[in-house]
């Protein structure tokens, strides 16, 4: 691996980890998200000390969409739907309501990494990211061969 080359971060590798492993034993994930970060779409009035705290259990949820950049879904608040948006590096930790089994994670982990993509913008008139999805050459895949 040559010096330029960027590790990238394990944040959303492990978010999505542990979302499926807390689902699949049955229990509630919490995500804890910084709301004082950039780009980050969440009900203020849930925020307390520049924190909320989410319930992202898939039937509280809908369509969830965990990228490498943001995590995207919708949920009810007062009984009105909104679209939330979390930029992965407004991801401060991930645990099971009932036991607190989880991770946090290192809010300097984001200080030094410098993504070859595009890094997804918000795009102002409509508050979502610009570039949901980036295309990336590198992408893991099968190949057939004779």
């Amino acid at each position: 691996m040559s010096e330029t080359t960027s590790i990238t971060p394990t944040r959303p590798y492990m978010v999505r980890a542990l979302y499926q492993w807390i689902e699949d034993n049955e229990l509630t994930p919490y995500l804890m998200v910084d709301a004082t970060a950039a780009d980050v779409q969440i009900p203020t009035e849930h925020v307390q000390d520049g924190r909320i705290v989410l319930n992202i259990a898939s039937r509280a949820t809908g369509n969830m969409s965990m990228e490498n950049d943001f995590i995207n879904f919708s949920a009810r608040f007062g009984g009105v739907s909104q679209e939330i948006w979390i930029p992965i590096t407004a991801v401060l930790g991930i645990y099971a309501k009932e036991n607190s089994q989880g991770m946090f994670f290192d809010p300097n982990e984001y200080d030094n990494y410098q993504p070859e993509d595009e890094a997804t913008t918000f795009s102002k008139s409509n508050n979502t990211p610009a570039a949901a999805k980036v295309k990336r050459d590198n992408k893991a895949g099968l190949k057939v061969l004779k």
